[in-house]
């Protein structure tokens, strides 16, 4: 027999009650069932659980083990009850799901995930490079959700107005071409690119101040940086013109390799945000554990990342 939930609850009861006689009263049951219940449960667990007498039940040491075990668990099992009925019933409450989102694979795997889940309700995106922009949109109320990154330890924008939750932090990786004489290193020192131009997507953040003065770190300044779109970005990466930054969440591309740099100098922190007082509010635990899901699926695609992070706990999807 496996040990099960209601074995501890009966564990418990015996135990609260002092008695088999008041335990059985308390659960309902005839005292001879819950003593045989109770036999069972503890050959199950390879001992006697209660010292029984004239003067009730009192817990063996095995018995006091169980005990303190189920005093954890029971509690546990009823949050995650209450965790999944809230997290079933919230989605219902939404008619439509208007979702901004810098650019980045992990907005599109979002809108895939709950239009799978919603096929009914509209899904409506909003991308832009601005995080500002998309904060000032969730803030008036225009969109329901902001899926953003910030740099490194920066605080989440409009801290004041929106309510954020953390989806992952990840180091910031370099895109070089497969036939860069660096390309089949494991790991690269940012000095050793001290002679090449870079490319890099726009923002409002402070990323372009972090990358200079970790450039100033390694001992160089970089000779250019050519802030364009994700695609433009790919293609001066791919011709060999530059090295490209990008999260390591990057997916696999032809003709390209991520690198982790060496002491990780920079890093970059996954936020999904929303307006407390939003009829999105009751959403927000469930859209943060699909963006999480959505963060875990797309580091274990990048081979090179997933091996990265089995040695670099710290990073990696939020728990």
């Amino acid at each position: 027999m496996d040990l099960e939930v209601r074995h501890l609850k009966v564990i418990r009861a015996i135990d609260e009650a002092g008695s088999l006689t008041r335990a059985a009263t308390s659960l309902g049951l005839a005292q001879s069932a819950l003593s045989s219940q109770l036999k069972r449960i503890e050959r199950a667990l390879g001992g006697a659980l209660f010292i029984r007498d004239r003067a009730g039940a009192q817990p063996t040491p095995l018995g006091e083990l169980v005990l303190d075990r189920a005093r954890v668990l029971l509690p546990g099992m009823r949050q995650l009850q209450e965790d999944a009925q809230r997290f079933a019933q919230s989605w219902g409450d939404i008619p439509r799901f208007r979702i901004g989102g810098t650019h980045g694979p992990l907005l599109g795997a979002l809108v895939d995930r709950i239009s799978a889940m919603h096929p009914d309700a509209p899904v409506n995106t909003f991308t832009s490079w601005s995080v500002k922009e998309i904060c000032d949109l969730v803030g008036a109320g225009r969109l329901d959700f902001a899926l953003i990154g910030v740099c490194g330890e920066s605080p989440p924008p409009a801290a004041d107005q929106l309510s954020w939750q953390a989806v992952g932090r990840d180091p910031v990786f370099i895109m070089l071409s497969e036939e860069h004489p660096h390309a089949g290193e494991g790991e690269l020192e940012l000095g050793k690119l001290a002679e090449e131009r870079w490319a890099n997507a726009p923002g409002d953040g402070c990323f372009g101040d972090c990358f200079s003065a970790a450039c100033a770190r390694a001992g160089f300044t970089p000779l250019s940086v050519f802030e364009t779109d994700t695609s433009s970005c790919i293609h001066l990466v791919q011709v060999g013109r530059a090295v490209g930054l990008c999260r390591a969440t990057f997916p696999p591309t032809p003709g390209i390799v991520t690198l982790p740099l060496a002491g990780t100098p920079l890093s970059w922190r996954h936020l999904i945000g929303h307006h407390p007082g939003s009829p999105a509010a009751g959403a927000a635990p469930a859209a943060a554990l699909h963006a999480r899901q959505v963060h875990s699926e797309a580091a274990r695609r990048n081979a090179r990342y997933a091996e990265w992070l089995a040695a670099n706990g710290q990073f990696g999807t939020a728990s």
